[in-house]
């Protein structure tokens, strides 16, 4: 059995000025043939469960082409023809049995609000109906009809943070030999309730997500039933099938598919009440830290969610520290001209100028800093443990640690990178554990790294791309009404 293996992920936020071009890709991730089992294979990420199917079960792996990109703004549709073209062509190259693809689910292009649709359907249309495709998605997915047409099956992660990647691509791959050799029949049915949930209500570790999640795997183990995804969707893409959805994926009985797909739609949409989320901003969250007896602190800097799309360099919280004088905090930045003028100081050097809030205008105003050049460093380390992204492999550029009058020190990076890993920090010889405050750029994907060491986290309400409340954005392609925007409707 020889099991073709690819993708392309992208999480696309169309409200964000940072177009994601090629450029964006190769600083993510793009490799081709050997270099994507070498580069994947020790990742805690889909793909690497993919690869792991080769000694657990029995198949030899076609590699195609991997392309991944940091989130931000719209794909370039030549990314996506250039991928597809090239998947094409090396199944069509190769003597290959079927296909195992690794999707996000809300890849969006100036053509297409739903590319992985897009991208399923053009593979469809040239590998032939019968041939097997079966492909993982993204826990925030917005999964389209198309999507579900063109797939022999969809299986999305069912944890957030993202700690069960590796696992999805092997069931993914368990279900592709199944299918290849005839001994299963995937009927796949999709609900959409008319929500759309915020990140903070998506956590799979609180109520009530938790217990969604906990009837999910209850019924998932029933006679007929394959997989059951129930995915959190992605709220800032303002596309027609923005929002959550499930997916039932039963053996030949698409009436239970269906009717199970029904049932879980009509459960998240009885609790939409409870998904209401409340944060206090940055001032009384930089108040309640420094009142803690005990650090680090972490504070989530909503809107400025790297891995929602956001710039990575709001300001607001740092202001916000430096005013109440809040010694001890960690802080990171992307700032790539910032880090240019430290490395232009050297270790030991003053350090003077205008960081963060120069991508747009949305996450707080460009603040001026003095201090002293801490430490430069290349910006690379590895991450062996199971952390949202499922990343082996981490860069954030070359990297400028810089001690800022006042007592905050500041991360200065030239490759926009989400804080899924520790290892961005203490690959710098930060010493997370005994810091007073750590600033987080994220909502929820950072708790499996910064959870085991922090005494307390507050997640602050924060302005910028990737606000926690819908009702900051103005939605034009949406279905309406949705919840909560359309409360009374």
């Amino acid at each position: 059995m020889r099991i073709a293996v690819g993708g392309i992920m992208h999480e696309s936020n169309t409200f964000a000025p940072l177009p994601t071009d090629r450029r964006r890709f190769l600083e993510g991730s793009w490799t081709e043939g050997d270099a994507l089992i070498a580069a994947w294979s020790q990742a805690h990420h889909e793909v690497g469960g993919f690869l792991a199917g080769r000694a657990d079960l029995g198949y030899d792996v076609v590699p195609t082409i991997m392309a991944w990109a940091t989130p931000a703004g719209p794909v370039d549709d030549g990314v996506l023809n250039e991928v597809v073209d090239r998947i094409i062509d090396r199944c069509a190259s190769q003597h290959v049995d079927g296909l195992l693809l690794a999707l996000h689910g809300a890849m969006v292009t100036k053509k297409y609000p739903s590319a992985d649709g897009e991208v399923l359907r053009r593979l469809r249309a040239a590998l032939g109906p019968d041939f097997p495709i079966v492909a993982t998605l993204d826990y925030h997915a917005n999964v389209s009809p198309l999507m579900v047409e063109m797939a022999d099956a969809l299986i999305g992660y069912q944890t957030y943070p993202h700690i069960d990647q590796k696992p999805c691509g092997e069931a993914a791959a368990s279900l592709m030999t199944l299918l290849v050799r005839r001994e299963v029949s995937p009927r796949m049915a999709l609900a959409k309730p008319p929500l759309i949930l915020n990140l903070l209500a998506q956590d799979t570790s609180r109520e009530p997500m938790r217990a969604f999640m906990e009837e999910a795997r209850d019924r998932e183990r029933g006679p007929g039933m394959m997989s059951i995804s129930l995915m959190g969707g992605f709220p800032y893409a303002d596309v027609p099938d923005m929002g959550p959805a499930v997916i039932v994926v039963a053996d030949e009985d698409q009436e239970l598919a269906d009717a199970t797909a029904n049932h879980m739609a009509e459960v998240l949409w009885g609790a939409r009440e409870s998904f209401d989320v409340r944060c206090p901003d940055a001032a009384e969250a930089v108040a309640r830290a420094l009142q803690t007896e005990h650090g680090p602190v972490v504070l989530v800097d909503l809107g400025d969610n790297v891995g929602g799309g956001s710039a990575g360099d709001g300001t607001v919280l740092l202001h916000e520290l430096l005013k109440q004088g809040a010694a001890g905090a960690i802080v990171t930045l992307h700032d790539r001209e910032a880090q240019e003028r430290a490395r232009q100081a050297g270790v030991g050097g003053r350090f003077t100028g205008m960081v963060g809030g120069k991508v747009d205008d949305r996450h707080g105003a460009p603040l001026e800093v003095r201090g002293k050049v801490r430490s430069l460093h290349e910006g690379k380390w590895r991450e062996t443990e199971a952390r949202h992204g499922g990343r082996f492999e981490n860069d954030q550029g070359p990297t400028a640690v810089v001690d800022v009058d006042g007592g905050v020190t500041l991360v200065l990076n030239s490759l926009r990178t989400p804080p899924f890993s520790l290892g961005q920090l203490t690959s710098l010889g930060l010493r997370v554990q005994e810091s007073r405050i750590i600033v987080v750029k994220a909502a929820v994907a950072h708790k499996a790294a910064y959870g085991p060491i922090a005494a307390a986290m507050i997640e602050v309400d924060t302005p910028g791309l990737t606000a926690i409340s819908p009702a900051r954005f103005t939605y034009q392609r949406i279905r309406r009404p949705m919840f909560p925007l359309d409360r009374g409707a």
